[in-house]
C-alpha cells in the first residue's frame, strides 16, 4: 500500500488532499490533512499474505457445497416449500400433462415424417426465411438431435452442409446445399426447380 501527496495544499483551504492506494487493487481512498502537521513518509506494509486479485477474483474463495439428500431433508428450503404445495416439478398431475403433451408432438412428428417418401421433391417453408425448393434426401432420427429431421438436398446453395454433419452421413450433395428441417416445415409435392430466366444462346 502506498500513498502519495496531491499538487499541495489547495490555496485558502489549509488542508493537503493524500490520495492512498493498494498494489492489491485499483480502488483509490483520499485522505484530507490539515497544513499543521508534517508528514515525511507514509509507509503502510500488508502482513496479511494478500495477493493481487484475491478479493476480486471470487474463484478462488472456498465455498461450502451441501449434499443434494441433506438439503432435500431441510424443512425450510425452497425445494421443501415447493414439495409442500405440489408446485413446480413437484406438481404431478401437471409434470404427467407435459408428458403427455410431448409425447404426442413426437407422434404427431413421426407421423409426418412417414408421409414424406424419399426422392420426391419438396417445398420447405421455415418461419422467417423464404420458400426453398429442393428434394427429400432423409427422412428419420439424427445423431446430433432428437426427434424427426427431414434432409433436403436445396436446389440452390442455400443449405448449411453437404448431406454430412459431425462425422455421420445422411445423404450426398455438394457443400451449402444441404439442410435438415422438421417435417412440419417440408411439403412433398410437384415442385419442379424454378426457371432462373436466362436462356443459353445457341
Amino acid at each position: 500500500m502506498k500513498a502519495a501527496a496531491g499538487p499541495g495544499a489547495e490555496p485558502g483551504s489549509g488542508s493537503v488532499l493524500l490520495s492512498v492506494s493498494s498494489s492489491l487493487n485499483a480502488r483509490r481512498a483520499p485522505k484530507r490533512y490539515s497544513t499543521g502537521i508534517t508528514v515525511a513518509e507514509l509507509k503502510v506494509i500488508d502482513r496479511s499474505g494478500a495477493r493481487i486479485g484475491e478479493y476480486e477474483d471470487v474463484s478462488q474463495v472456498e465455498k461450502y457445497e451441501m449434499a443434494e439428500s441433506d438439503y432435500d431433508k431441510r424443512p425450510e428450503s425452497l425445494r421443501s416449500f415447493l414439495r409442500q404445495r405440489q408446485w413446480g416439478r413437484f406438481d404431478a398431475e401437471a409434470a404427467q400433462q407435459r408428458a403427455q403433451e410431448q409425447q404426442q408432438r413426437r407422434d404427431q412428428e413421426a407421423a409426418l415424417a412417414a408421409a414424406l417418401p424419399l426422392g420426391s421433391r419438396c417445398l420447405v417453408r421455415v418461419p422467417g426465411q423464404p420458400c426453398r425448393r429442393g428434394t427429400i434426401m432423409y427422412v428419420g432420427q439424427t445423431d446430433f438431435k432428437p426427434g424427426h429431421w427431414v434432409g433436403v438436398r436445396y436446389d440452390e446453395p442455400l443449405g448449411k452442409h453437404d448431406g454430412s454433419v459431425g462425422s455421420r452421413r445422411y445423404f450426398e450433395c455438394a457443400p451449402k446445399y444441404g439442410a435438415f428441417v422438421k417435417p412440419q416445415s417440408v411439403t412433398a409435392g410437384d415442385f419442379p426447380e424454378e426457371d432462373d430466366g436466362l436462356e443459353e444462346e445457341l
